[in-house]
C-alpha cells in the first residue's frame, strides 16, 4: 500500500495576523460545508475508519463499522479544533516526541553542507500528483461530462437536484436506511403536469439508490410514493436496470483536493452521494496538509452526479471523467510526483546546485519517514513490538497509559483516569470522541473483559492494528540500514541483496563489480525472507534477540500478526528532478500554479527580481512507499522529527 506524506507541522513559522485570517477562513469554509451537509440531511449507513496510508507492505480491505454522522461530525470537530495552537506551548510539549535519531535515521549520502527552509508555510507549497500504472500523471484538467449513446434515467437535470424540499430529503433518506417503521414516503406534486412528476420521480430514484417510486391519487391530489423496491441488498447494489449495457459499471475520474486527506474526501462525497464508502476505489492515499491530485473510481454513479458535487463542495474539485469496466487497486500506482516550495531558504547558491544535483545523481537513503512512528512519547513500533512478543497487558498499557507530550485535552483526562481507577467505562466517559485508538480499545475492554485483552484489541480496525507491527518492521528496517551504510559505505559488497524479478539472492564476491549501491536491498523482518551474509545480517537476528523476538520464528499464533517480509532498496534515486530558486516579498503568494488555478485562469502574481526572500521550488517523482521528507531530509541536512522543527520555529525561527 502506497503511502505519500502526511507531515504538517514542518518548519513552520509561528503564527502571524495572516495565519490568524487564515485559520477565520477555514473555520468559515468549515461552518458552510457542515450547513450544507445538514441542510441536505446527508447521512451514510457506514463510515469507513480505516487509515491505510500507515501501512505499505500489503495491501488490506477496507474496514467499515457503523457509525452515527452526528457522532462523525462531533468527531472531526474536537479533532481539527486542536490543530493549531501556540507555537511555544506545542514545542513544549513536543520536547517528549522523537527525534530522527530515535527510530535509526541518522545518515546521509551526500556530502554538501546543509541549509534550513521551510516546509509547507502553506499546505499549497507542497503538490502531489499521481502516477498511473501507465506512466501517466493524473491532472484535473477537464470539467467535461462524457455523452452516451443511450440515454440513461439515472442522469439528472439540474432540477433533480432543487426538486425535493429538505424535510423530503429528510424522510426519503430515513426510508432510504431503513431508519423509521415507515414503508413508504408520499411526496405531494404541487404543480400536477406529466413533466414535474416525471422530475420528481427522477430525483428520487438518483438521489436515493434503494427506493423505486408510483404515482398516487389520494383524496384528488397527487403524490409520488417512494418505496424499498428490494430491502437492503438494494442500497449496496445501485439499480442495474437503470445503466446502460454499453457504459462501463464504474465511472473513473480525478479528484483535486486541498488540505484534506483520501478517506476523509471519500466520506464527504459519500453522505453528498448517500452510497457507501466502500463503492469507491482509489490506488493510493495521499496527504491532508497539501493539494493532490489522484484518480478515483465509483461504481455505477453517473458524471453527471459526480460533476454537480463542484458547485456543493469546499476543497474538492472532479473532473476528467470517463466510464470504465473496472474499479482501482491499492499499489497499482507507478508513484508520485511531487511539486515543493521550501520557502526562506538560507543555502547559498552554490550549495543549493549541490545539494539538488546529489538528490538527482545519487538519491537519498530510502527511510521509513517520522510520521510512520506517531508524535508522542510513545512510539507506534514499541506497541508493535509487545504485539509480536504476545504480551498483550504492555500492548493495553501502552495505548492507555498517561503520556508526557502533545495530546489533545480530553485524552489527557481520559488515561488519568484509566491510571486511577483501571476501569474501561470511566475512562471512555472522559472520550468525547469514540472512534480514536483508545476509545475502539475501551470499548473492546467493556465488551470482552479485561481478561481477554486480545479480543478487545481485535476491535481496532484491521489496518490500524496492522500499522504496529509495520511501525515495528521499520524502526528494525531504519536501524539496520544505518548500520549498513555506517559499515560498508556506498557500495554494493560481497554478502549484499540484490533483486532478480520478486526474489532477493546474494550478490557474490565475483560479481560484485557489476552492481551499485543502488541494486542493493534490504529485508523486513518476517518469515520467508533470507539476510545479508555479513555483519549486518547478524545485526538483525542480535536486535531481535534484544527485543525477545525469534528471527526465524516470526509467525504468530494470531494469523493477522504473522510479519511476512519484503525487501526495499536501500538508495531511492528520484525521477524527474527540476529545480529553481525564486525570489518573493510576501510568504502569502503561491510560488506557482495549480491545476485549479490553470482551469481558472488564474495568472501567477508577479514576482520581485530581488525579494526580501528567497525558495527553492523542486520538482520529483518518488516510486510508491517512498516518503518525500526523506529526499528533502537529504537536501536541507536537517532532522525532520516535529519534536526538532517545532523547537526551531520557537527559537531561532522569528
Amino acid at each position: 500500500m502506497e503511502t505519500v506524506e502526511m507531515n504538517s507541522v514542518s518548519l513552520k513559522r509561528p503564527r502571524s495576523e495572516d495565519d490568524v485570517a487564515n485559520t477565520d477562513e477555514i473555520k468559515r469554509q468549515k461552518i458552510s460545508e457542515k450547513s450544507k451537509t445538514e441542510n441536505d440531511s446527508e447521512q451514510s449507513v457506514e463510515t469507513v475508519t480505516e487509515q491505510p496510508a500507515k501501512s505499505l507492505l500489503e495491501d488490506t480491505k477496507n474496514e467499515i463499522i457503523p457509525n452515527e454522522e452526528s457522532e462523525e461530525q462531533e468527531d472531526e470537530e474536537l479533532e481539527d479544533s486542536d490543530e493549531d495552537g501556540d507555537p511555544e506551548s506545542f514545542a513544549d510539549m513536543m520536547k517528549h516526541g522523537l527525534t530522527e535519531s530515535d527510530v535509526g535515521i541518522t545518515k546521509f549520502v551526500s556530502s554538501h553542507k546543509g541549509f534550513s527552509g521551510i516546509l509547507k508555510e502553506r499546505y499549497s507549497d507542497f503538490v502531489v500528483h499521481e502516477i498511473g500504472k501507465d506512466g501517466r500523471v493524473s491532472h484535473l484538467d477537464d470539467f467535461s461530462v462524457p455523452v452516451d449513446d443511450e440515454v440513461n434515467f439515472e442522469d439528472p437535470s439540474e432540477e433533480t437536484f432543487t426538486v425535493l424540499s429538505d424535510e423530503d430529503k429528510q424522510r426519503l433518506e430515513e426510508l432510504q436506511l431503513l431508519k423509521n417503521k415507515e414503508t413508504s414516503v408520499a411526496i405531494e406534486v404541487v404543480e400536477d403536469t406529466k413533466e414535474k412528476r416525471t422530475v420528481i420521480h427522477q430525483a428520487v430514484k438518483s438521489l436515493f439508490p434503494g427506493l423505486e417510486t408510483k404515482t398516487e391519487d389520494r383524496d384528488g391530489k397527487k403524490y409520488i410514493i417512494a418505496y424499498h423496491a428490494a430491502g437492503k441488498k438494494a442500497l449496496a447494489n445501485p439499480r442495474k436496470h437503470s445503466w446502460p449495457k454499453s457504459r462501463g459499471s464504474y465511472c473513473h475520474f480525478v479528484l483535486y483536493k486541498e488540505n484534506k486527506d483520501t478517506m476523509d474526501a471519500i466520506n464527504v462525497l459519500s453522505k453528498f452521494l448517500r452510497v457507501k464508502p466502500n463503492i469507491f476505489s482509489y490506488m493510493g492515499t495521499k496527504d491532508k496538509r497539501a493539494i493532490t491530485v489522484q484518480e478515483i473510481a465509483v461504481l455505477r454513479i453517473t458524471a453527471q452526479r459526480l460533476a454537480h458535487l463542484n458547485k456543493c463542495l469546499m476543497n474538492f474539485k472532479l473532473g476528467n471523467f470517463s466510464y470504465k469496466n473496472h474499479p482501482l487497486k491499492l499499489g497499482e500506482l507507478q508513484g508520485n510526483h511531487f511539486t515543493v516550495v521550501l520557502r526562506n531558504i538560507t543555502g547559498t547558491d552554490d550549495q543549493i546546485e549541490q545539494a539538488m544535483h546529489s538528490l538527482r545523481e545519487i538519491g537519498f537513503i530510502n527511510y521509513y519517514g517520522m510520521q510512520r512512528f506517531g508524535t508522542t512519547a510513545v512510539p507506534t513500533y514499541q506497541i508493535g513490538r509487545a504485539i509480536l512478543q504476545n504480551n498483550w497487558n504492555e500492548v493495553m498499557d501502552l495505548i492507555l497509559k498517561p503520556r508526557p507530550g502533545a495530546e489533545k485535552g480530553y485524552l489527557v483526562k481520559c488515561r488519568e483516569e484509566w491510571a486511577k481507577t483501571k476501569d474501561p467505562a470511566a475512562a471512555l466517559k472522559k472520550l468525547p470522541v469514540k472512534r480514536c485508538v483508545e476509545g475502539q480499545l475501551l470499548r473492546g475492554l467493556l465488551k470482552y473483559g479485561m481478561k481477554n485483552i486480545i479480543s478487545a484489541f481485535g476491535i481496532i480496525p484491521r489496518n490500524n492494528r496492522l500499522m504496529y507491527i509495520h511501525s515495528y518492521q521499520s524502526y528494525v528496517w531504519n536501524n539496520m540500514v544505518s548500520k549498513r551504510i555506517e559499515e560498508y559505505g556506498l557500495r554494493a559488497v560481497p554478502g549484499d541483496l540484490t533483486l532478480k524479478g520478486a526474489t532477493a539472492v546474494h550478490i557474490e564476491e565475483g560479481d560484485v563489480d557489476n552492481y551499485t549501491i543502488h541494486d542493493v536491498v534490504m529485508p523486513l523482518p518476517g518469515f520467508d525472507v533470507i539476510y545479508p551474509k555479513h555483519k549486518i545480517g547478524e545485526a538483525y537476528k542480535e536486535m531481535l534477540v534484544a527485543d525477545s523476538l525469534d528471527i526465524n520464528n516470526m509467525r504468530h499464533k494470531i494469523r493477522d500478526y504473522s510479519l511476512s517480509g519484503a525487501y526495499r532498496k536501500i538508495i531511492i534515486r528520484p525521477q524527474n528532478v527540476n529545480w529553481e530558486v525564486v525570489a518573493y516579498d510576501d510568504p502569502r503568494i503561491p510560488l506557482f500554479s495549480t491545476d485549479l488555478d490553470k482551469l481558472e485562469g488564474k495568472p501567477l502574481p508577479v514576482l520581485p527580481t530581488d525579494g526580501k526572500f528567497r525558495a527553492l521550488k523542486m520538482e520529483f517523482s518518488l516510486p510508491p512507499s517512498t516518503y518525500a521528507t526523506m529526499a528533502i531530509r537529504e537536501v536541507l541536512k536537517m532532522d525532520t522529527s516535529i519534536k526538532n522543527q517545532t523547537q526551531l520555529n520557537t527559537t531561532w525561527l522569528r
